[in-house]
């Protein structure tokens, strides 16, 4: 940090906006802000937690008239540390704005577009639809565990949803520095607010605008031809990834670069009639070809189909029972709560100094012991008898279609499936969402046995018929376990490499994204670069045309974190190759 900006006078300043409760410059409160969800962390010298949209306009005059950076922070689930700071090398200090107290949704067209502002989450989303029969873009996952809309869209987040593609909208108010270092404010909603920065947010805020402010441009508010796309099962390129530039557009796959207001969107109406088909097969050149049959033959494209190999079955089914369990019984507005409070024994625990490391994994782990096996019968029995395991969710006509196509091909081909009941549909569908966090718990619980543990997703090509993984010996013999699922219609796949005691993480990594290039497969394909990833050049150019001056979390895709792009400390306001 260069030492110039007068942090005491910024601090006050700060302070006067929001309040002493709202402003955290103490490092144990920090902490949940500075640290990611699951990957990387850093330094900022506040986190202010504002209450109003104008707040959040005060804060960030405040912060480029100080020549600070800034980092926009909402639910920070994020699992590629993309909403924290990375690290202590920045040239000035950060301020984390939290935005996670400004959860207000407004409806649009009666219900179906909405308006979600800065720390509104996907949770509040499904809530707020449900009476209106309708749905947002994500339905299981991120949902869970608290996310953001803002955060989906900044990200270009994925989801498990067939016909909906990446997070994304044209229609957005944000705030932006240009080339001279000026804050303007740019409404591009679609909706009259007023002509001052402060007018337009307040009426947002307190939703002084009638159906007669609201137009309705040419302006996308969701991926509307991804359900085409996804049916191009012989193009030579992945349906979506975040380096995707049909998909970046101001708001949409900013990753912080602006600092996004609020986000509008179109919902979808929930289906009235739904199943799940459980599909299990021995043979991975038999999901090819279904994959294939359904999404160039059928009439209706699938809601879902989330794949879950044997080994991530088993793992999944021991390391993921507690948040199972939790979310059968509570149901999953019980998570971000849950969430919370981990990381707040964490804390105390680490402060100990004596306890291992995530505490309170272990304790969950442990107290799983005591419930029984939870998961259906069936289920069970293919996960013996199957290799392969696939989440085939249709609805309304395609349920038809999908019955018959699957009687007709087993007759003929390995494998076979059944149909849920409504019970093993959700314990099938919440089986495959626990994944993910599983995985994190195995490795934990298995630190002393084994390496590092690295997650990739990647999306490959549509007409890559080898979707299931060979690594070569020579990277495959320094794996412990590899642990694989992921959507896929959409070719997307997430690849969990726990690593032998011993081998070099950084220059295996290295070693299978050569493999994934080799194939023109792109990563990251939904989770965005984050600090783990490096923006490749369309995404990068991207970055800068937003930000220009790189005050809006720098460093984002392993980019400078220096003032204006500057690739050294040599004060230049140059870029060095």
């Amino acid at each position: 940090m260069t030492g110039q900006v007068d942090t005491q006078s910024l601090i006050s300043s700060l302070q006067n906006v929001v309040g002493d409760n709202f402003l955290l410059t103490d490092k144990e409160k920090k902490q949940p802000y500075c640290k990611g969800f699951r990957f990387g962390a850093g330094e900022a010298l506040a986190v202010v937690r504002p209450g109003t949209l104008v707040q959040i306009w005060q804060i960030l005059k405040l912060c480029v008239q100080a020549d600070v950076a800034v980092i926009m922070q909402a639910a920070n689930t994020g699992l590629t540390g993309g909403s924290t700071p990375d690290g202590k090398d920045y040239d000035r200090p950060l301020v984390i704005i939290s935005t996670m107290r400004i959860d207000q949704i407004q409806l649009v067209d009666q219900g179906r577009q909405i308006i979600g502002l800065a720390g509104s989450t996907l949770f509040g989303l499904e809530e707020t639809l449900a009476p209106y029969g309708r749905e947002p873009h994500s339905v299981i996952g991120s949902s869970c565990i608290g996310a953001s809309i803002v955060g989906g869209i900044c990200n270009n987040s994925g989801g498990a949803l067939v016909k909906r593609g990446p997070a994304y909208t044209e229609l957005s108010l944000f705030a932006q520095i240009n080339e001279q270092g000026e804050l303007s404010l740019v409404n591009n909603l679609g909706i009259e607010l007023g002509d001052t920065p402060e007018d337009i947010l307040s009426n947002l805020e307190k939703q002084k605008w009638q159906d007669s402010d609201v137009s309705f441009p040419q302006a996308r508010a969701s991926d509307n031809e991804y359900d085409e796309r996804v049916r191009e099962v012989d193009a030579d390129t992945p349906s979506r990834f975040n380096n995707d530039g049909r998909r970046l557009h101001e708001a949409s796959g900013c990753a912080g670069k602006l600092a996004v207001f609020a986000v509008r969107l179109d919902t979808f109406p929930i289906p009235e009639k739904k199943q799940v088909f459980y599909v299990g097969s021995n043979d991975a050149a038999v999901f090819t070809k279904v994959r294939r049959d359904i999404l160039s033959g059928f009439t209706n494209l699938p809601d879902s189909g989330e794949y879950l190999h044997r080994d991530c079955y088993d793992v999944s089914k021991k390391y993921g029972k507690d948040m199972f369990i939790v979310i059968s019984k509570l149901g999953a507005k019980f998570i971000p709560k849950l969430f919370a409070f981990k990381r707040k024994f964490d804390a105390f625990t680490d402060k100990l100094g004596f306890l291992p490391n995530k505490m309170s994994d272990r304790v969950m782990q442990y107290f799983s012991y005591l419930f029984p096996n939870h998961l259906p019968a069936r289920m069970e029995a293919y996960r013996d008898k199957y290799q392969h395991h696939w989440i085939l969710e249709m609805s309304n006509d395609g349920v038809d279609e999908a019955r018959a196509y699957l009687d007709e091909f087993f007759k003929t081909n390995d494998g076979d499936y059944f149909e849920c009941t409504p019970e093993e549909a959700d314990k099938a569908i919440l089986h495959r969402f626990v994944a993910g966090g599983a995985i994190g718990r195995y490795h934990t619980m298995n630190s002393k046995q084994v390496g590092a543990m690295m997650t990739i997703d990647v999306a490959l090509r549509r007409n890559d018929p080898d979707w299931f993984e060979e690594l070569p010996p020579e990277i495959d013999e320094q794996i412990d376990t590899k642990l694989y699922y992921g959507h896929l219609f959409c070719h997307v796949m997430h690849q969990n490499y726990v690593l032998k005691k011993g081998a070099d993480a950084k220059q295996l990594k290295g070693k299978i994204l050569q493999t994934f290039d080799a194939r023109q497969a792109e990563y990251p394909a939904e989770h965005n670069v984050g600090h783990e990833y490096f923006a490749k050049a369309p995404l990068k150019q991207f970055y800068r045309q937003l930000d220009p001056t790189n005050s809006f979390n720098p460093g984002i895709g392993k980019t400078t974190k220096l003032k204006n792009w500057q690739e050294s400390g040599c004060g230049c306001g140059a870029e060095h190759g």
